[in-house]
């Protein structure tokens, strides 16, 4: 049943991005963008009516008194978010800092609905501890339970804490009094504003979409008008190709004071998903190729493969965060093969989800990336040397 209702959400979800973007036509199509179009608008007024409700009082905050950073997008997905926290985070606890990473773990496997339902009924605050993903020491949840960044985040960085909870607050503080932390990252935590005290807000900008369709959600990809852009302190443009002056004029002019750093994701090494044997990049020049995903833009990620070398053979894509069956693996094994692959790369973010196989007819690798930053190396070091002394 759980299956089900999961491939029906992945197929609106679907459905509902081929409309936004204008890729399927027809009355059909056009209707539905003008009912999309008529909630974002209603959507628009209930970011500016949270905006004003804290910025008056009325919504208050809270303050944890240590630093906060929080890393986040004014769009949904796909900017490469998990990267720039993984740097942080390195850069953080190389300089000193008890990190803790607190995600809300989007798509974890939910608490029991009973628990929830008796504590809104009874009006009672949740106590149930945040999930420890690691305790930084040992990674303690699998990605169903974590979430797939916690969980990826957590197996990249071994020496900090990750924890789940959409009460970030809560999570924050146990942070503090269980780990002794002095450092919170929050991991999309832009548009999170129950904690803020000593805060340092990191926002994504992506050079091949920057601000999506330029709708607001549900006719678009933005969370928030591009014109909240000037709460940012720092500005990442991901995925840089060089060419972003008309960009870097349009981010000055939303915020003339944030400090703007350019950054790709830079492949590092291949990965074996199942037995952790690790291959050069060179394993893929000359070489055909499958690839498999299941994340917001893979475009990005097989354009990387061809630019590697690769003979992109064949390619499969899923809808976002989508959990791998074993006949899917399969499928894909099946129809690489008939296509000549001699081996199928898939992303680590994917990689996390996908179950044991019975079979393994083609090698199966994760490409592990990492944050190269490639303009406003300063302005980074600048920033954690603030964070880390202010």
């Amino acid at each position: 049943m759980r299956e089900k209702f999961r491939a029906w959400t992945e197929s609106l979800e679907t459905f509902v991005l081929e409309v936004i973007f204008e890729e399927r036509r027809g009355a059909a199509a056009a209707l539905a963008r003008a009912l999309l179009f008529g909630g974002s608008k209603l959507f628009q007024v209930a970011v500016k009516a949270r905006r004003f409700l804290y910025n008056a009082r009325i919504l208050r905050d809270s303050t944890l008194g240590v630093q906060v950073i929080a890393i986040g997008n004014l769009t949904v997905g796909g900017t490469g978010k998990t990267p720039v926290v993984e740097k942080f985070a390195r850069e953080l606890r190389d300089q000193g800092r008890n990190v803790a990473i607190l995600s809300r773990g989007y798509r974890s496997k939910p608490r029991p609905f009973h628990e929830w339902l008796l504590n809104k009924m009874l009006f009672r605050e949740d106590a149930t501890p945040p999930r420890i993903v690691s305790d930084g020491k040992s990674l303690l949840l699998d990605s169903e339970m974590a979430g797939d960044e916690p969980y990826m985040l957590a197996s990249n960085l071994k020496d900090v804490v990750v924890l789940v909870d959409k009460d970030r607050v809560k999570s924050g503080r146990f942070a503090i009094e269980k780990y002794g932390c002095d450092t919170l990252l929050l991991d999309d935590g832009f548009q999170y504003w129950d904690l803020r005290g000593r805060r340092h807000d990191v926002v994504l900008v992506d050079r091949q979409q920057p601000f999506g369709n330029e709708h607001l959600l549900p006719r678009g990809t933005l969370r928030e008008p591009p014109s909240h852009l000037v709460r940012a302190d720092t500005i990442f443009i991901t995925k840089s190709d060089g060419n972003t002056a008309g960009l870097r004029r349009r981010i000055a002019e939303l915020n003339p004071e944030a400090a703007i750093i350019e950054c790709v994701h830079s492949p590092l090494y291949l990965e074996d998903v199942f037995t952790g044997k690790r291959e050069t990049l060179e394993l893929l020049k000359g070489r055909k190729v499958a690839s498999l995903s299941g994340i917001a833009q893979p475009e990005s990620f097989e354009q990387s493969l061809v630019k590697l070398g690769a003979d992109l053979v064949y390619s499969k894509r899923f809808a976002d965060h989508h959990r791998f069956t074993q006949q899917e693996v399969l499928n894909a094994i099946n129809r690489g093969k008939k296509r000549q692959a001699e081996i199928i790369i898939t992303t680590q973010k994917d990689a996390v989800r996908f179950p044991k196989i019975d079979r393994r007819d083609l090698p199966i690798y994760f490409m592990r990336v990492e944050i190269k930053i490639v303009s406003g190396a300063e302005d980074f070091e600048d920033c954690v040397r603030r964070i880390c002394f202010r």
